[in-house]
């Protein structure tokens, strides 16, 4: 059986519980070796916790150098991120519309929430509904969200929104569906959806919503186009 000398003192494993004697082999100098597989699992367990460090201090340098992109955009999940002026001019409709000890609720759009909270400060909840776990590290503001589970949210949110911004993942009937069922839950005033243009007659016919002027732009130019829809005076709130 393969060992290896022990790189670190034995410390217990949050996945695999605490190492014991069981694991241990002794080489020919009488040094401490684990096992192959215990082995494996330590590597494991300390790459997940430097994963967890790296995430936490480039989400303390987005805070120290203003930037508001803080991972790579997953483009399986669909994952395509607003240039720097879309992420402000949401951020100044965010910071007008909504009143103090009032509540925004992000869905699928990530980047808007660093910024927001940053502007905001305390004066309003800022929520992020999001299936990346890697935002996670927003916590207890993070919310995991799934649209194939669209009322599947914490207790005690129905109707407690003042404002609710979406950016669905994904350009299909069955998500736009699905993310309006949870808005509609969310919501208990204004709303705000950015979608592809070709999504223009399910928006309006599921949330009743009206194509604004502004189009929201990406960092990396998209082939689709795209529109931002609302029930207020969103172009007003830019002015």
């Amino acid at each position: 059986m393969a060992v290896w000398p022990l790189p670190f003192p034995l410390r217990k494993d949050e996945k695999n519980g605490p190492c014991t004697l069981t694991d241990l082999t002794m080489d020919d100098d009488d040094v401490p070796s684990l096992s192959a597989e215990t082995f494996a699992a330590l590597q494991e367990f300390y790459s997940e916790q430097q994963k967890r460090q790296e995430i936490i201090n480039k989400l303390e340098a987005d805070q120290k150098l203003n930037e508001n992109i803080i991972f790579e955009e997953n483009w399986q999940l669909s994952q395509f991120w607003y240039n720097e002026s879309t992420i402000q001019s949401f951020v100044r409709v965010i910071n007008k519309v909504v009143p103090n000890g009032g509540k925004v609720a992000l869905i699928s759009c990530p980047t808007l929430f660093v910024p927001t909270k940053r502007h905001v400060g305390d004066r309003i909840t800022v929520s992020l509904l999001e299936y990346d776990r890697r935002f996670e590290v927003h916590a207890p503001n993070f919310i995991f969200y799934d649209y194939n589970s669209p009322d599947k949210l914490p207790p005690g949110l129905e109707k407690t929104y003042d404002l609710v911004v979406a950016d669905p993942p994904f350009l299909s009937e069955e998500c736009i569906t699905k993310t309006s069922e949870t808005i509609n839950l969310l919501a208990k005033d204004k709303v705000v959806v950015c979608t592809g243009a070709v999504m223009k007659d399910h928006v309006e016919k599921l949330l009743g919503l009206s194509l604004c002027e502004f189009q929201p732009q990406h960092r990396n130019n998209l082939a689709n186009e795209f529109s931002c829809y609302s029930n207020f005076d969103f172009d007003n709130m830019l002015k």
